[in-house]
């Protein structure tokens, strides 16, 4: 990978790292979870939408938006606010170590709507092995409290949201410039959220540090996160930018640790561990191969150059 590659990776692994310690500070602030949903995504709407206006992509949402609705549910609409009621109840580390586990979800949803993704071998091992992790978190660390196991239950619906997206993505929405797609779909997604949010507002001034979490969550770990990513796939392919899924969730962690003195019992970080050993193996093993990397590269900077080819 080139110098201009692995700073964009080192930065959209950090972006997408941080959402967990800033999404438990604003819940811990007072900021009711649908409110911070909201913000977050219009936030991150408004400047991606700046972005692809610029761009002159913002041609690539017409006739895409019955498309991105759905999308829009089950990646923004859904997982977001249960996010944040769920940290209400359980750390930062421990939100991320289960949404860690979505390659896993990914692997078992597969199963039912891909057929051609027929788990077995060391795949099929992988998958029992990151299900083994979170069973040694839930089991282990959050079994004691019907808190923390309601919370863990609705981080985990998030994570199912997170893995049905992407299958929804390359099934119907593939072809569409990684920006303009999230401009879209948050756009949509603000849509069913503003009447949540309107209803469920923050009883009075928000601190500071609520009002510095919701712009690094809207500003910097949604668009500019999606903004630095999309440049990352045209430069890498795909295959080795989603390696990210198993860099971000440490960062994760470390962020828990380091900023809000969480302490990890043995079931995070067997749980961690596990879920990401099953994890890279259930979904391949690594990433591309050096040829479908440059194929991928090839393809991708093709979209780039031609707006129309990523609307198709």
């Amino acid at each position: 990978m080139s110098n201009r590659a692995w700073i964009y990776f080192g930065i959209v692994s950090f972006l997408w790292g941080i959402p967990y310690l800033f999404i438990r500070i604003a819940v811990d602030e007072g900021v009711p979870p649908a409110f911070l949903a909201w913000v977050r995504v219009v936030l991150g709407a408004l400047v991606l939408l700046g972005i692809v206006w610029r761009a002159g992509l913002l041609g690539s949402l017409r006739g895409k938006w019955r498309l991105l609705a759905p999308y829009a549910l089950v990646e923004i609409v859904v997982p977001f606010p249960l996010i944040g009621f769920g940290e209400r109840d359980v750390s930062s580390s421990v939100a991320a170590i289960l949404i860690a586990a979505v390659p896993l979800i990914v692997a078992l949803l597969a199963l039912r709507y891909d057929p051609s993704e027929r788990v077995s071998g060391l795949r099929l091992v992988g998958l029992l092995v990151g299900l083994a992790g979170v069973v040694a978190l839930v089991g282990i660390d959050i079994a004691g409290s019907t808190d923390e196991l309601i919370g863990a239950g609705l981080i985990g619906i998030a994570a199912v949201g997170y893995a049905a997206g992407p299958m929804w993505l390359a099934r119907y929405l593939s072809g569409m410039d990684s920006r303009a797609l999230m401009a879209g779909a948050l756009t949509l997604a603000a849509i069913p959220l503003t009447p949540l949010a309107a209803a469920d507002l923050p009883d009075g001034a928000l601190s500071a540090d609520a009002i510095w979490s919701l712009l690094v969550l809207g500003v910097l770990c949604t668009a500019a996160a999606f903004a630095f990513f999309g440049a990352l796939v045209i430069e890498i392919g795909a295959g080795r930018a989603l390696v990210i899924t198993y860099v971000a969730p440490v960062v994760a962690v470390a962020a828990g640790v380091i900023a809000l003195d969480e302490r990890l019992g043995p079931g995070s970080v067997v749980g961690l561990f596990l879920i990401l050993i099953g994890s890279w193996l259930a979904t391949g093993g690594g990433p591309a191969t050096g040829r479908e990397s440059r194929r991928e590269r090839r393809s991708a900077r093709e979209g780039a150059s031609n707006p129309r080819a990523r609307s198709s």
